[in-house]
């Protein structure tokens, strides 16, 4: 007999067939929107150079996806529950696909603005459904954990390979094969999915709120968009403003959700402590890391003055420990506890994070990869937990509303995380007195960031050029240090919090009583 009673042939028969080859399609989904996120940046200074956009242009090409997705995974997790997601999850391929040779092809900045756009509206269909369609190809819980590690690895592995790919085709090709890639991978994707995916869907879902949708996508646009203007450019009258109108529209969606019969997302699932805790762990710990990770490349190449190619590798090891916790959080959280799961995995990343504290421009190799499999490998056991913890806790018509849920809170903290690391980063580099008898227009660029001050001493005296650099480098040295001492002592306390919030969660072991 099984865990849960049932014979072995009866625990057979409600297993989907072909579900490991399913899980592939979903990975193929899950490889592309990881890569596509991190080619960009790689293809901005060919972009710009063709398409000459200002400077606010280039800002929003890069920001505009983001936002977007942002505004709009609740409601398109929502609305797959509603038509179901096999449905959104081709459809939304079809469109990425499409619209990948619209950002290719764009002559112009505000075209390539409007194509960004448009990926973000295609790109929230994807993630949240695959995680959804997981939660209902995957009856049994432990293959379930397993399967959702390895919609984790996908995801960390689509990051490092990204700027691989990307760095290749830049090479090789004009700037927007970037986008082109996403064409084949995405055909493959609808023609393998059409045979293998299953349908499934909230069987009375009620009706789609279009006002909910409006308002959680002026909500959480006007939230992250503020956060990240105010780390940019400092806090103004108008981001303050922007920043009320988006709190406005979330207490709005939230208040209306609880007097609507068939909300976009039903608040009662955060009445779960579990649920609430995994996605404040979340939460909170993609604020503690993305802001220094964002700094980490620059640290590398501009400080420390390593290729882009050798800080890429330096940092693939984080990748790699990510792939390999989240492949057996699973079993681990079964073995010791969910809670022992995520607070060591916290705790693991913090401490990959404090030993950023004391780096410097002559800190070694060894170190540094030391730090980036240590941090790897709790992020990968942390996030596999919550993501199971989350999907485990709803019943599986709102598998969909769920997933959106956790990845929304992966990109607010990702943008509050980015904000918050990036204005101490920002605020104590500026603080750098420049050498005397550095012209002012040279000091300007130079106090703007790290990057601007490389290049505006190249017009110096190469003594005075080596100075301006090195009191530059110091003061990024010192910003990067206290990021990092922020960053650890939120994960810390992030672990402390999870530690009381999932106790007594546990993960399933055998058939749960919900599936059919």
């Amino acid at each position: 007999m099984t865990s849960s009673g049932r014979h072995p042939m009866a625990r057979e028969a409600i297993h989907h067939p072909g579900r490991w080859l399913a899980l592939g399609v979903l990975v193929l989904a899950v490889l592309l929107v990881a890569v596509d996120a991190t080619v960009l940046g790689l293809a901005t200074p060919f972009l710009s150079e063709d398409l000459q956009p200002s400077g606010t242009q280039l800002l929003w090409i890069g920001d505009v996806y983001s936002f977007i997705i942002a505004g709009l995974l609740v409601s398109m997790g929502s609305l797959g529950d509603r038509i179901g997601r096999k449905k959104l999850l081709l459809t939304g391929a079809v469109a990425f696909g499409a619209v990948s040779v619209l950002n290719a092809y764009a002559t112009s900045p505000e075209m390539m603005i409007l194509a960004r756009a448009l990926l973000g509206v295609a790109g929230a269909t994807l993630m949240p459904s695959t995680l959804a369609l997981i939660r209902n190809i995957f009856h049994d819980p432990e293959e379930r954990s397993f399967a959702i590690g390895v919609w984790g690895a996908a995801a960390s592995a689509g990051a490092a390979v990204g700027p691989v790919v990307g760095g290749f085709l830049l090479e090789n090709f004009w700037w927007g094969s970037v986008f082109l890639i996403n064409v084949p991978v995405m055909v493959i994707l609808v023609l393998v999915g059409i045979k293998l995916l299953p349908e499934s869907k909230n069987p009375a879902p009620g009706p789609w709120d279009l006002l909910s949708v409006g308002l959680s996508l002026v909500g959480m646009v006007c939230v992250v968009y503020a956060v990240k203007e105010a780390a940019a450019h400092g806090f103004r009258w108008d981001i303050g403003l922007t920043a009320v109108v988006g709190v406005a529209a979330l207490f709005w969606f939230v208040r209306r959700q609880l007097t609507l019969p068939s909300p976009l997302l039903d608040m009662r699932l955060f009445h779960n402590r579990g649920f609430s805790g995994a996605v404040l762990a979340d939460l909170l710990t993609i604020l503690g890391l993305s802001g220094l990770v964002f700094f980490l490349s620059q640290f590398l190449q501009l400080v420390q003055e390593r290729s882009p190619l050798e800080s890429g590798l330096i940092e693939l090891p984080a990748a790699a420990g990510a792939v390999a916790a989240g492949l057996v959080a699973g079993y681990v959280a079964r073995r010791v506890s969910v809670r022992s799961a995520v607070t060591g995995g916290l705790v693991a990343l913090g401490i990959g994070l404090a030993s950023c504290i004391v780096v410097t421009a002559d800190t070694g190799v060894v170190m540094l990869v030391s730090a980036m499999i240590v941090g790897g490998i709790g992020a990968g056991l942390a996030f596999t937990v919550t993501a199971d913890v989350i999907l485990s806790s709803v019943p599986k018509e709102q598998a969909g509303a769920a997933s959106a849920v956790s990845e929304t809170a992966y990109e607010l903290g990702a943008a509050l995380g980015i904000a918050l690391l990036g204005s101490i980063v920002t605020g104590i580099y500026r603080g750098f007195t420049v050498p005397a008898g550095t012209p002012g227009d040279v000091a300007d660029a130079a106090h703007d960031s790290l990057g601007g001050a490389v290049e505006s001493a190249a017009a110096l005296p190469p003594e005075q050029a080596a100075a301006l650099i090195s009191v530059a480098q110091d003061a990024f040295t010192d910003g990067f240090q206290a990021a990092a001492w922020v960053g650890s002592v939120v994960l810390f306390a992030t672990a402390a919090a999870a530690w009381f919030m999932l106790r007594g969660q546990k993960l399933a072991v055998g058939i749960v009583a919900d599936e059919p």
